[in-house]
């Protein structure tokens, strides 16, 4: 089975459990690009890229004119289409796809956000060369996704536990490498914000029903980490941690030199 079809298929059977998951159904950077819309008074058209069970999407929904929730997994699409339609969310539509080839034409989003999902993309650079072909020149990104450590000790081990925990996971992309990324596709960027989020363990691996004897493995990594690296991340006697999370805005790298240069 190919990335993309695994993706598909892991994800697709775990819409329901995302959509009432805590982590993803809450935080504070929901909140934040809900202000962030308000102040757009309506005018966007936005472009959710790898939705999942459309946290984003819902937030941003009331101050869009239109917000394309677009997956890979079909059955998330059914799920954000479904919750749309009971909250009277009228501006959302779906689309399926992968992020790294966009069905839309040039210059035709405002904004493109992201929230929980590069990090298993199987060509992230693919995918910020497509959200800037589809924004306008004035387009706007705001990506929100698990970070790597820059610690390599640190990183090795959040890596393992996530492709344990989920063999459909690639990485969790440093702000170095995000920031290094956007550049090479036109994008003057930088983070906004950083935080962390607790994991409850049993939740976590319940989610995306993982296989008893990678829970073992995951249980087995944690109790014999270094001591630094279950005091970094928080580990717990349960296994329950917490995971790093940055926030990054970006746009045209060409507006914004020229919007410098205006202000000289």
């Amino acid at each position: 089975m190919k990335h993309h079809d695994h993706v598909a298929h892991t994800f697709g059977a775990s819409a329901t459990a995302y959509l009432t998951s805590e982590v993803h159904a809450t935080g504070e950077d929901l909140a934040h690009l809900a202000s962030t819309f308000a102040a757009t008074r309506g005018h966007a058209r936005v472009l959710d890229m790898g939705c999942g069970a459309g946290h984003a999407s819902f937030a941003v929904a009331p101050h869009a004119r239109e917000v394309v929730a677009y997956d890979i997994a079909v059955p998330m699409l059914d799920t954000v289409a479904r919750v749309a339609r009971e909250r009277g969310l009228t501006t959302i539509r779906t689309q399926q796809g992968a992020a790294e080839s966009l069905p839309f034409a040039d210059a035709s989003f405002d904004w493109a956000i992201s929230r929980m999902s590069a990090h298993h993309w199987r060509n992230v650079p693919a995918a910020l060369a497509e959200a800037r072909r589809v924004l306008t020149p004035e387009g706007r990104l705001t990506f929100i996704d698990v970070a790597g450590v820059d610690d390599p000790l640190f990183d090795t081990h959040i890596q393992a536990i996530e492709l344990l925990r989920d063999s459909s996971h690639i990485r969790d992309y440093r702000a170095s490498e995000w920031l290094h990324m956007l550049e090479a596709a036109g994008f003057s960027s930088h983070v906004t914000r950083r935080g962390r989020i607790a994991i409850d363990f049993d939740t976590w691996v319940a989610r995306m029903r993982t296989p008893p004897d990678r829970v073992t493995a995951i249980r087995s990594l944690w109790t014999n980490a270094p001591d630094e690296v279950r005091h970094y991340f928080g580990v717990q006697p349960d296994g329950s941690f917490e995971l790093d999370v940055l926030m990054i805005d970006a746009a045209s790298a060409r507006v914004t030199k020229e919007d410098t240069s205006h202000a000289h």
